[in-house]
Parts: C-alpha cells; sequence; structure tokens
C-alpha cells in the first residue's frame, strides 16, 4: 500500500521490550492485555447496542432479553477474532461491530418505523401481539430480523470483495493523500457520540481521560518494581515491562469503575441524566416498525462502509505497531474473514456484523503493546461470554460516561495518526491543499445536511434511496470516496503526490532496510500459517487463491533472501554486512544493517 511504509522504532517511541524473540510475553501478560481489549471491547459493544436499541419497536415483556443480543455479539466477534489473526490479515485486530454498521441500521429502522405508522391511504395503524412469541410486523423481533438479514447480506459482498482481490487493489491505490484524511476522519467522526456519553458526568469521563494520559505519556517509561512478569526464557524475574504505559487504558477504566460503585453504594448522586440521555437505557422505546423483505439496500450501505473502515484499521495497526506493509493477499483475507464473521453475526440475529475495531486498534497503539496471543485470548474470552446472556449482562454497568472517556482517548490516535502521514506528500501543493480540504469538509457536511432534511433525497424508489442515504450518512465513506477519486483522477507528479517507494522511509528515517528483505519480512509476517500453506500448492495462481495467497514470487525471493543470508554468516566476518546501499541523498555506499530483534514488530515476535 502506497505511503504505508512504517517508521523504525529507532525514529520514534522503542518497541515493548517484552516482545522481543529473547523475552517472549508470558501468558500473564498476555491474559492482563487480553483483559485490556476486552474492556475495549465492551465499551464499543454497549455504544453500539445503546444507540441502535431506541430506533427500535417497543419490546414486549416477554420478548428477549438485551443481554442476549450482547452475548450474541460478542460470540460473533470472538469467532471471527480466532479467524482474523489465524487465517486472515493476520494482525493483532479485535472485532466489534463499527459504526459503519449503526448507521444504515438506524436508517433501515427509521423507515421501518415511519413505514408502521402509516398505512398507503397515510392514516396511522396499530398492531397488537396476542400471542406468546408472535413475529408479526412492527414487534423488535421483526425488526431486528430485518437488520439482521442486512447485516447478512453485508456479510456476503464483503466476501466477495475479497475474493475478487478488489480491496487489495483498492489498497494498493491508496497513497498518503488518501490514508491522510481518512484515517483523520475517522478519529473525527466519533466525536458527537463521544460528547454524548461524556455529557452523562463529565468529572468522570476526565477523570478516565486524565489517568489515560498521565500513564501512557507522562509516565510511560516508569517500571512498577511489583509487577516483575516472568519470561519465557531464562527465568529472570526483571520488570521489563513499562506497566503504567502498557495498561494505560485498562487500569483508569477499573480505576474509574471502582470509583463509580463506591459512589454508587454510598447513594451519592454522580450520574446526570437528561430527557435525550435518558432514552439511552437498556430499556426499549416506543416505535412500530412493520416488516420490510427487501435488506439489501442496508446491507449494501453497511459492507461498504465496514470495507473502507477495516482497510484503514489494518494501515492504522500496521503503522502504530510498525509492521511492514500490507500485501493485498493479506487485505483481502482479512475482509473475507471479516464477511464470515458478519454473516456468522447474521444467522444469530445480532443487529450488527464484525468489523475490525479502531479503538482497539488505537489503545494498542497509545499502550504500545500489541500481540496475537493477547487477541486470541480475548476471543476466547468473547466466546465464554456469547454463551452465557447473563454473564454478557454485566457489561452493561459500565457506566456511560466511561464509554465516552474511552472514545474521547482512543480515537484521538486515529486522527494523530492519519495526520502523520501528510509528511509523506507535498502538503504545500495546491493539489493535494484542495484535495483534503474538499474531502473532509464535504464529508462532515453532507451528514449533518442529510440529518437535518432526509426528504431532500427522494428518487421515487425506496431501496435506492435508503442505499444513498445509508452511505452518504457515513463520513468514513465519503471521505475515502472523494479522496481516491480525487487522487487518482487529478493529475500530480509522483513526488507530490507521495508515491515514490524510498520517500517514505527516508523521511521517517529508515532509507536503510533493503527492499527484499522488508518483502520477506512481510511475506513471513502475513503469509498464511505453515500446515495450511503445505495443503495448498505451491503456486497459487487458481481462482480465487490467486488473491488470498502469497505469489510465488514472494515466496522465491523469500527462499532466495534466506540463502543470502546463510551464505553472508559464511563469508563476512562478525559485525560486517555484504549488502551495499546507496546513501539516501548522495552517491555514496553503505552497509545496509538487518533490523535488530528490537525492530522486529512487536505483534508478530509475539504470535
Amino acid at each position: 500500500m502506497n505511503g504505508g511504509h512504517c517508521s523504525t522504532p529507532g525514529a520514534g517511541s522503542p518497541v515493548l521490550p517484552s516482545c522481543s524473540p529473547q523475552k517472549m510475553c508470558s501468558w500473564m501478560l498476555s491474559c492482563c492485555l487480553a483483559l485490556q481489549h476486552l474492556a475495549v471491547q465492551a465499551s464499543l459493544l454497549c455504544i453500539f447496542h445503546l444507540l441502535l436499541l431506541p430506533t427500535l419497536p417497543e419490546e414486549p415483556p416477554h420478548a428477549q432479553a438485551t443481554s442476549e443480543l450482547l452475548a450474541r455479539s460478542l460470540f460473533a466477534c470472538g469467532i471471527s477474532m480466532v479467524l482474523q489473526t489465524t487465517l486472515g490479515s493476520g494482525l493483532p485486530l479485535v472485532q466489534i461491530p463499527s459504526f459503519e454498521y449503526l448507521v444504515p441500521a438506524m436508517v433501515l429502522s427509521s423507515h421501518l418505523s415511519l413505514s408502521a405508522s402509516t398505512n398507503r391511504n397515510g392514516t396511522a395503524v396499530a398492531s397488537a401481539c396476542p400471542a406468546p412469541h408472535c413475529t408479526i410486523a412492527g414487534s423488535r423481533a421483526a425488526s431486528l430480523r430485518e437488520v439482521s438479514g442486512a447485516v447478512l447480506v453485508s456479510g456476503l459482498i464483503q466476501l466477495v470483495l475479497g475474493v475478487s482481490g478488489t480491496c487489495g487493489w483498492a489498497a494498493r491505490h491508496c497513497g498518503p493523500m488518501v490514508l491522510a484524511p481518512t484515517l483523520s476522519i475517522i478519529g473525527l467522526s466519533a466525536y458527537k457520540e463521544a460528547a454524548f456519553f461524556c455529557s452523562t458526568n463529565w468529572g468522570v469521563a476526565l477523570l478516565l481521560m486524565f489517568l489515560a494520559v498521565t500513564f501512557s505519556q507522562h509516565l510511560g517509561s516508569c517500571r512498577l518494581p511489583f509487577c516483575a512478569w516472568p519470561q519465557a526464557r531464562g527465568g529472570s524475574t526483571e520488570p521489563p515491562v513499562p506497566t503504567l504505559r502498557t495498561f494505560s487504558v485498562l487500569l483508569p477504566f477499573a480505576v474509574v469503575c471502582i470509583v463509580c460503585a463506591i459512589l454508587s453504594h454510598l447513594h451519592v448522586p454522580w450520574e446526570s441524566l437528561d430527557l435525550a440521555m435518558a432514552q439511552l437505557s437498556w430499556a426499549n422505546s416506543t416505535f412500530h416498525a412493520p416488516w420490510f423483505r427487501i435488506p439489501y439496500a442496508a446491507g449494501i450501505a453497511m459492507a461498504i462502509g465496514c470495507s473502507m473502515n477495516s482497510v484503514g484499521c489494518y494501515v492504522l495497526c500496521g503503522r502504530l505497531l510498525r509492521a511492514p506493509r500490507l500485501p493485498p493477499h493479506a487485505c483481502n483475507r482479512g475482509l473475507c474473514m471479516e464477511g464470515l464473521g458478519s454473516l456468522l453475526a447474521g444467522l444469530l440475529g445480532t443487529p450488527g456484523g464484525t468489523a475490525a475495531s479502531i479503538a482497539n486498534t488505537c489503545a494498542a497503539g497509545l499502550t504500545e503493546a500489541g500481540s496475537r496471543p493477547s487477541v486470541q485470548v480475548s476471543a476466547l474470552v468473547c466466546v465464554v461470554l456469547g454463551m452465557s446472556p447473563r454473564l454478557a449482562g454485566l457489561l452493561t454497568r459500565i457506566p456511560l460516561a466511561v464509554h465516552g472517556g474511552v472514545l474521547c482517548v482512543t480515537y484521538a490516535v486515529a486522527v494523530g495518526t492519519g495526520i502523520s502521514y501528510f509528511q509523506y506528500a507535498d502538503i504545500d501543493s495546491g493539489r493535494n491543499i484542495f484535495i483534503v480540504g474538499f474531502a473532509m469538509f464535504m464529508a462532515l457536511l453532507v451528514p449533518r445536511w442529510l440529518g437535518t432534511a432526509p426528504a431532500h433525497l427522494a428518487t421515487g424508489w425506496v431501496p435506492l434511496d435508503l442505499l444513498f442515504l445509508s452511505l452518504l450518512m457515513v463520513p468514513v465513506f465519503l471521505t475515502g470516496f472523494l479522496s481516491f477519486f480525487l487522487e487518482n483522477t487529478v493529475s500530480g507528479t509522483v513526488e507530490e503526490r507521495g508515491l515514490l517507494s524510498e520517500l517514505a522511509p527516508q523521511k521517517a528515517g529508515a532509507g536503510n532496510h533493503h527492499p527484499r528483505g522488508e518483502r520477506g519480512e512481510a511475506s513471513h509476517a502475513y503469509g498464511l500459517p505453515a500446515g495450511l500453506r503445505r495443503l495448498l500448492p505451491s503456486s497459487c495462481k487458481a481462482f480465487p487463491c490467486c488473491f488470498l495467497c502469497p505469489g510465488s514470487e514472494e515466496e522465491e525471493e523469500e527462499k532466495k533472501e534466506e540463502g543470502s543470508h546463510a551464505a553472508e554468516e559464511g563469508t563476512a566476518a562478525p559485525g560486517e554486512e555484504t549488502h551495499l546501499l546507496p546513501r539516501p541523498g548522495s552517491g555514496e555506499l553503505q552497509p545496509a544493517r538487518r533490523p535488530s530483534e528490537m525492530e522486529m514488530p512487536m505483534w508478530h515476535t509475539v504470535a
């Protein structure tokens, strides 16, 4: 992906020492990191359901409890996380129902509510549910079935986009001028929800943000002596982990929840709920919706929006964890695994599919701690919680202000990461200034205009209206589409667009990486598991494996690289290298150093 080079650890903050090959993360540390992932994931799941449930019809007393919906979502997310970390992109990505599922679902449920309130003649109608388990038009069960059908359609479309290689093709044409505004808007798009939940108690939200910033930034290098993690090799008990930075999300989360629990136990009023906030409860709203038999409009919007969000999350994760450039085949596999997760979620009847979690990825970048084992442990916990609705219902006890604080802390990292991509392009160019400004401005303008006047969008065919409204209400889609279109149609030099292959690593201080070594490292990081590769044919040229497996050229280059390294070890003197690369900005040659163990991506070395 153009512009996707990541700076070496030497150019920025140091990689987590405990995640080097000599000091493998212990299972205790992985479990603690998994608990941190679960805390952020629980907040995002609660936010999704709290915003969606008020738009659904009123639930009768005998209907399913909301905790069962949370349990189903947790189960689907857990399975999707296992698929993503093993057969998908290989990145340590947590799966949640993202906001790109929320907007089309709310548009669909609002349309159902309006259709249920009037009949064909425009007169008001009412429905009753006399049977214990009826699913008449206008019931919550019927509306959830419609939304779940849209999620099912979105999963099928995501599978098609991944298998056909469309996702990888689009990712290869996303340069810095596409990634910078898209990632920035991904972070900025959550500011309304963050302010909405923080308004329940700004003191609680600010306390969480204050602790998170203090632990991750001001006390980032603090190592607590009583938090000595045993290492897998050597058996030493030295504290290699900067504890406060590593758990700069989990510790504030736990402290604030404990403070809120103590205040509630002492009957101290700390949570203020206005009329709008009172509707954001785990009770039901008072809408009535009819049966809607065409869920594909909202499903297409869900698939497109979530695919763009996921590609941005892949780039964001690789950038924050200093991983190699994401190859197209890994991007395609990741989207296919998310499509399978959405299919499972739709079959289970959940109102949201599975997509890469921006918040968890930003939390991993904030704490500088990311690993596949921690995500896999978190996935196991999600599956266990998904099989126990009563345990899943405990997530509803998290204070609403905590959700707002988590959004503020995590999504701010996405905004900063998007801005950092501007360094690779000529931001003083009038072309680039217009592309960034126009894409971001329209992404904020159009959803606000349609939110105040949705009647202006009327084509005469209801499914098409729902499709356009669902897409144009998502800022990520608008930013990604406009920046991608303008970047690839408006003329500009290669250096102006930031597409020079050597430009990004030179500006980031990584100009001395050997291209072949980088390609081999990416193949080793994003490749399929060894057992699965042995089952597949040597050259995956048949459709659809050609878009999901590493090419034969990459495998040959990786073998050549290993052979050249072995030859170097036998011929070169200790501490010397035989490769010579041009020094950036000069015609001289200099030895090319091999990435040290401290420079390896933290998420890969612990896998």
